[in-house]
C-alpha cells in the first residue's frame, strides 16, 4: 500500500511562508494498493492537485474511490475542482456517512449550486455513483474496509483499510469522549486506558495499524480550552496510538494558526512522549507530498463479505420502536427546551418527562428508538432509571440507547453508569451540533444495517 498526502491542513487553507514544509491544503490522501485500487480519503483544497497529476500519468479511463469523513466544507471544497470528475470515460463512485438529515449526494450538490459554483453535480463528465454508509465492513475491490463513527459536531466516520497484510486507519475530526479531569489540562495520563466504553471502541478501530492518520490539532492546552470542537489534542493522539499497539503515527488536519516551527516543537514533544512509554512507535507530522510505502511479507487474507449491491441508509423510521422517536428526560426545562428545538428540524417524534417514574411509563407505552436521561432527577436517579430497563421482561426496552446527560465527568462516575447499562455520555454543557451528531450516529449504530459497497464492476 502507497500513501501520498496532498493535503494534512485543518478547518481552511492557509497557504504562506509558514506553512511551507507541512502544507496549507486542506485533508486530502491517496491510497494506492498493488493489485492498482485507487482511494481517495477525503476531498479538501489538496485534491485539486491530486486530480491534476491523476490526469497527467492516467489519460486512459481512471477508476477510483473516494471516501469522505463528513461533509464539513474543509472536506468536500477540493470537490468541484477534481478534475477526474470532469472526464467523460471516468468512474467514480463517492463513500460517505448517510443516514438522517440527507444523502450524500444532495450535499455534495449544494456547494454547486449556481450561486457558488458555475458547474452544476449534474454536469459532471465522468459517471459518479453515490453511497451512503453506515458503520460496518465491506470490501472495494481487494482492500477490506471498516468504518466506524468518531467524535464530531458532524456525523463523521474514520476507515480502516486492510489489504495484503497491512492497515491503514484514516481517524480525522474526533475528540476523546470522555471530559478532562479536573486538574489535568485535556488528558488522560499516558499509559492509562480510558474509562469510557467509546474511547476504548476508538482504540480498538486503531489496534496494530501499521500507520494512523490521526487528528491532532490542538495541543493539550488549546484542547482544554475547546472541548465539543470535534478535534484532538496532539498528546490524545500520541496516547490512542500507544494504547492501540499502532507502529506509525502521522499527526494529522494542523491547525490553521500552526506554522512549520511551531509544529516542528510539538512533534518533538510527541516523540518524546511516545520514548518515554517505551514504546518503538514512530511519529511523524504530515506534511503535503510526502509518501509512505506500508508492506509486510505476510499476507493476510481479506475476510469481508463484499456487498455486491449499493444500499441506501434509511431515515429514523427504520430504527427499533416508535419510528423515529426519542425520549428526553430531565428536570431542568432549559435544557429539554434545548434538545427539543435541537431535534425537533432534524424529523425526530420527541416525548419529555421530568421525573424517573414518568420517563419509565413513558418508555413501557411508547418504546422510543432513543432515551436521552438525566443522572440526578426527583425520585428515581438515571442510573436507576437505566437499571430499570436493562431488567425489562421486553427485549426491545432492555437493548434501547440510553444516554445519560451529566455534569459528573469523573471517572468512576462514568464507570458506574456503565455498570448501570448506560449507552454513552453527553456531558453538560453540550452544543447543539454536538447533540445532532451523536443523536444520528446512535440511532443509526443501534439499528445494526450493513454498510454498502458499489456493484463490483463486470
Amino acid at each position: 500500500m502507497h500513501i501520498r498526502f496532498w493535503g494534512t491542513r485543518g478547518s481552511l487553507p492557509k497557504p504562506g511562508p509558514t506553512t511551507l514544509r507541512y502544507g496549507g491544503n486542506t485533508s486530502c490522501v491517496e491510497v494506492r494498493t498493488a493489485g492498482g485500487t485507487l482511494i481517495v480519503l477525503d476531498c479538501g483544497s489538496g485534491a485539486h492537485g491530486l486530480g491534476q497529476a491523476l490526469l497527467a500519468e492516467a489519460p486512459a479511463p481512471l477508476h477510483g474511490h473516494l471516501l469522505i469523513t463528513h461533509t464539513h466544507w474543509d472536506h468536500i471544497q477540493g470537490f468541484p475542482f477534481f478534475a477526474p470528475l470532469f472526464v467523460p470515460g471516468h468512474v467514480w463512485d463517492i463513500y460517505g456517512p448517510g443516514g438522517q438529515g440527507g444523502r450524500l449526494e444532495e450535499t455534495l450538490a449544494g456547494q454547486m449550486e449556481y450561486a457558488y459554483f458555475p458547474i452544476t453535480l449534474g454536469q459532471l463528465g465522468a459517471t459518479v455513483r453515490y453511497h451512503d454508509l453506515v458503520e460496518g465492513t465491506f470490501t472495494l475491490d481487494d482492500v477490506c474496509i471498516t468504518t466506524r463513527y468518531l467524535n464530531h459536531p458532524a456525523l463523521t466516520l474514520g476507515y480502516r483499510l486492510e489489504v495484503d497484510g497491512v492497515v491503514l486507519v484514516y481517524a480525522t475530526d474526533h475528540e476523546p469522549h470522555a471530559r478532562p479531569q479536573p486538574g489535568q489540562p485535556g488528558e488522560t495520563p499516558a499509559g492509562i486506558l480510558p474509562v469510557h466504553h467509546e474511547d476504548r471502541g476508538h482504540i480498538e478501530f486503531l489496534s496494530g495499524a501499521d500507520l494512523i492518520i490521526h487528528d491532532a490539532q490542538y495541543s493539550a492546552a488549546e484542547y482544554a480550552q475547546k472541548i465539543g470542537w470535534g478535534h484532538s489534542s496532539v498528546t490524545y493522539a500520541v496516547d490512542v496510538a500507544l494504547a492501540a499497539s499502532g507502529k506509525r503515527l502521522a499527526l494529522f488536519h494542523h491547525d490553521p494558526a500552526r506554522g512549520d516551527a511551531d509544529l516542528e516543537r510539538l512533534l518533538g514533544m510527541c516523540r518524546e512522549r511516545a520514548a518515554a512509554a517505551q514504546s518503538p512507535l514512530d511519529v511523524i507530522a504530515a506534511a503535503e507530498g510526502q509518501l509512505i510505502a506500508l508492506s509486510t511479507d505476510a499476507v493476510a487474507p481479506v475476510t469481508a463479505v463484499s456487498l455486491t449491491q449499493p444500499v441506501r441508509v434509511g431515515d429514523a423510521s427504520r430504527a427499533t420502536g416508535t419510528p423515529g422517536t426519542v425520549l428526553i428526560v430531565d428536570d431542568e426545562p432549559d435544557v429539554v427546551g434545548l434538545l427539543m428545538a435541537t431535534l425537533r428540524p432534524e424529523g425526530f417524534q420527541l416525548l419529555s418527562a421530568s421525573d424517573g417514574e414518568t420517563a419509565l411509563a413513558l418508555a413501557r407505552a411508547e418504546r422510543p428508538a432513543l432515551i436521552l436521561l438525566d443522572w440526578m432527577m426527583p425520585g428515581r436517579t438515571g442510573l436507576e432509571v437505566c437499571r430499570t430497563l436493562r431488567a425489562e421482561a421486553d427485549l426491545q426496552l432492555r437493548q434501547v440507547p440510553v444516554v445519560l446527560l451529566t455534569s459528573r465527568a469523573e471517572g468512576e462516575d462514568i464507570a458506574a453508569g456503565f455498570a448501570a447499562g448506560a449507552t454513552d455520555y453527553l456531558t453538560k454543557p453540550f452544543k447543539p451540533s454536538y447533540v445532532r451528531s451523536r443523536v444520528r450516529s446512535w440511532l443509526l449504530r443501534s439499528q445494526g444495517e450493513p454498510a454498502p459497497a458499489p456493484p463490483q464492476p463486470t
